[in-house]
């Protein structure tokens, strides 16, 4: 009897490792520039104290990214990512990277993209996600969409998608509570 693939929670069970994207996935992928060609992005909060209950629990996190942004870099430091890959060409070469470099296999990692140069990356992923609003070609492929978009949301969603898979959400709110 062939064995049933494993669904969304039991991938996410398995996380150590959680990678992101940017524009599309922290950002709601609007770039704003400056009259002096400097851009800005806007990120979302819930965003942010989702990637920490991750690091509180144990999940690294990291950011592969196709653009070089000094506020990628500045948002990334205040979230405590400190595997950072800007300016990426080539996604999978950076992956293999970071898990050589954090002893972690790829069935352990975790990746949320919005667009096609996340594609072959998230195929090499144990848990493949998405925003809400992804391209259509990545959300046919992936394991899991949030009901959010990027920037909206989605991440928190991944965060805590991934918490209740590894039995920790219900410990994290009970600590928030004063419990």
């Amino acid at each position: 009897m062939a064995q049933k693939p494993p669904t969304a929670a039991e991938r996410a069970s398995r996380i150590k490792l959680m990678v992101f994207d940017v524009d599309g996935v922290f950002t709601d992928g609007s770039l704003y520039f400056t009259a002096d060609g400097d851009t800005m992005k806007s990120f979302n909060s819930l965003d942010g104290h989702g990637v920490k209950m991750l690091q509180s629990v144990g999940v690294q996190t990291a950011i592969i990214t196709g653009r070089q942004s000094g506020i990628v870099a500045a948002r990334a430091r205040e979230l405590g990512i400190t595997h950072l890959y800007q300016g990426v060409a080539d996604k999978t070469v950076a992956l293999a990277e970071l898990l050589e470099a954090t002893g972690i296999a790829a069935d352990e990692c975790g990746y949320m993209g919005d667009d096609w140069p996340d594609l072959a990356v998230m195929r090499r992923c144990g848990f493949a996600a998405a925003p809400a609003n992804a391209h259509p070609e990545v959300i046919q492929r992936v394991h899991w969409v949030a009901e959010a978009r990027g920037g909206h949301g989605a991440v928190r969603e991944v965060c805590d998608a991934v918490l209740r898979a590894q039995h920790r959400y219900d410990e994290l709110l009970a600590a928030a509570l004063g419990g």
